[in-house]
Order: C-alpha cells, then structure tokens, then sequence
C-alpha cells in the first residue's frame, strides 16, 4: 500500500532556487511540489488555496522577510515549515530566530550547482520525510511553552531583550566538586530551542561540556554567541587546542568532526578535523563520544537529545562500557524521538529524562558516585 504523499510549497524570491529545489525534490517518491511562490505574500494565499503539507522558505527576502512570513504562516495553521538559509553569519542568526518562532527545521542553500543534489535531493528529501511522520502541532505547542517559560523566567529575574546579551560577560564560578570530569552531549532535529531551554537552566562551575549539534558551517559560531549570551555557562565554538575547562561547553563546528584527546595526565584538549562522515553526520556525536569515553573512562556523563537518525548510540554504549552513565531525553519532550529512541532501544541509555528537568538531571548525575549499579530504565 502506498504511503501518503507530502505536498510541499516553495518559497524563494530566487527562481533560480525555485526551480532548484523543485527539480530536486521532482523524482523524490513520497513528495510532490503543489506550488511554488516568490515572497511572502503569495505564500500566504497559496497555502490557503493549496492546503500544502510541508513549506520550504527562504530566510531571507524582500518586503516581507522569512520570519515574518513564518509567524504568518504559523498563525494560519501548524505546518511544518524548512528554513532554506544562506551560509552566511547573518543567514545563521535568522535561521535560529526562526526555530525558536517554530520553524522545524533548515537546511543552509548549496553554494553552486554542484552541492544541489547533495543538500537538496538528499538531506531536504530526508528533512521533508521526516516531518510526514511527526506531529508537528505537538511539536509547536512544546516549543512554545518552552518560550513563554523561558520568558517568565527573564521577566522574574529583570531581564530585558536587551540586558539578557551584554558585550562582556564575566563568567568566574568555581568548579562544583563531583566524580565528572566531562559532560558529553550528542543532538540533531530540534536541538538549537532544546539547547537554549538547557542552557539558561544550567548552573556555573560544571564540568567540562562537548557539545556536537548536527549543524552547517557558519551556524555553530553564531549558535555558540547564542548560548553563551544566555547562559551561566561560558560558551564557544570548538576549535584545535582548547583546553577543556570547568564552567565551559564548546560546540563542535560545523562541517567538521571533534574528538577529546589528553594533553597531560589531567589537562584534555579539542582536536577538530576533516573527515569523511561517520554514522552519516560530520561533525559525529558518536565521534566525539566516544573519544570522550576513551579520554575520561567512568568519569564521563553521555547525553543523547532530539534527532533523526541514529547518531551517537554507538558512542553512548563507549561510554556505558568505560563505565560512564548516560542520559536520554524521553520521547514526550523530544521534537523527534530518533537518536535518542535508537540508543535507548539499543540498551546503551542508563536513565531518560524529560527536557523540562534536564538542567538538574544532569547536575545531579555529575555528582553521582561512578561505579554505582545502574538505573533501571
């Protein structure tokens, strides 16, 4: 029996890119292109005319700009909607504005014709299929509540747009005292608001945190400004040679694989480097896991978040065998229960949790003695 087709509409001012992306998705089986429109407005009426079930759109565009039209879009019906961004500083940044307004996801436009089958005929292909076995409605009113807490949050504490992304922020905790010496989190679909509602609840003076967050290049660094303007935590792109440090996360790079390597009996530092992709991402979670395993033994604490695919299970079970303990966020808060269901299913998740109490999971779990009997899952 067939399964159900995903009717899309694109939308780009380019019609170079609109003729692209809908050459690409053409022979793609399971999708048909319904419409195509050229900015905002005519977005507006052909989704109501065309009653589409997925919607490409691109980030940036003249008189009404990608983000006003996805909260147009929004406000109309939950749909689920693929950012298309330039690969640019400022294509990032509105790219991340628009997941945290409700965008599922994004893919970063192909700079020539020859990355055209690679990101549009495979990785939308797979993004667009994705989203036909997700409930999206779910999806948004998680995300929003996510939001509005995180803004009572800031309200409660003061804070203003402005006042919550200062130019310098000192950020001197002391180390909490606990067996952990490193936090390693792997995650994919939905990870950019999953991080930010983690982040803003974490506490200074953790562990070491490695972050590989399945992202272009050009993204990581301005999701890493992102976090770092929110959170306790300082927060950086990866790079060659950083020195892990209590009370710091460093985000791998775009583009590029991270591993953990020791420098000294008791310093580690970041190697990042070119690489074919491995469990069909680059950068790799199971990559940085298990170098992470390899580099810190029992006193590694493993988290597995939102994703397709299945991407960091074989890194959790390095950890779980170097006698680490892992974390796996659970399907009712996840945006795609996938890397995280795989790892778990696969017996290499010690404990799952909900993202609401993720913060204080992870605390706690830092301070667990290694070595003890595992939860029951």
């Amino acid at each position: 029996m067939a399964g159900k087709i995903s009717r899309v509409l694109i939308v780009d001012d380019s019609a170079l890119m609109r003729t692209l992306i809908a050459d690409q998705l053409a022979d793609a089986a399971g999708i048909e292109v319904c419409g195509v429109a050229k900015d905002g407005y005519q977005a507006l009426e052909m989704m109501k005319q065309l009653q589409p079930d997925v919607i490409t759109l691109d980030v940036q565009m003249p008189g009404m700009d990608g983000l006003e039209t996805l909260d147009r879009l929004l406000a109309l019906k939950p749909i689920p909607v693929i950012m298309v961004s330039a690969m640019t500083q400022l294509g990032g940044d509105i790219t991340l504005d628009a997941l945290e307004r409700g965008a599922f996801d994004y893919i970063a436009k192909p700079t020539g014709l020859a990355q055209a089958e690679s990101v549009m005929r495979d990785e939308l292909v797979r993004k667009i299929r994705t989203v036909a076995g997700a409930d999206f409605a779910k999806v948004l009113e998680v995300r929003r509540s996510r939001a509005e807490v995180r803004r009572q949050r800031r309200s409660a504490a003061g804070l203003t747009a402005k006042s919550i992304n200062p130019p310098v922020r000192t950020k001197t905790v002391a180390p909490i005292e606990c067996p952990c010496r490193c936090i390693a989190i792997g995650i994919s679909t939905g990870g950019p608001p999953a991080l930010t509602s983690l982040f803003e609840s974490l506490p200074a003076g953790l562990p070491p945190i490695v972050v590989v967050q399945h992202m272009p290049e050009q993204f990581t660094r301005a999701f890493a400004k992102r976090l770092n303007s929110i959170s306790q935590i300082e927060v950086k792109e990866a790079a060659t040679g950083d020195m892990l440090a209590p009370g710091c996360a460093y985000i791998a790079q775009g583009g590029k694989h991270l591993e953990i390597r020791r420098q000294t009996r008791s310093q580690m530092r970041l190697e990042v480097f070119a690489g074919d992709p491995v469990s069909g991402h680059r950068p790799s979670v199971d990559v940085m896991m298990r170098s992470a395993a390899k580099a810190f033994g029992d006193a590694c604490l493993g988290v597995v978040m939102t994703g397709m695919g299945r991407d960091g299970s074989e890194g959790c079970k390095a950890i779980r065998e170097a006698g680490g303990y892992v974390l796996g966020q659970n399907e009712a808060s996840s945006d795609i229960y996938g890397m995280n269901r795989v790892a778990f299913q696969e017996g290499n998740v010690d404990k799952q949790f909900d993202l609401q109490d993720a913060a204080q999971t992870i605390v706690r779990e830092t301070k667990r003695v290694r070595g003890a009997p595992l939860a029951t899952r």
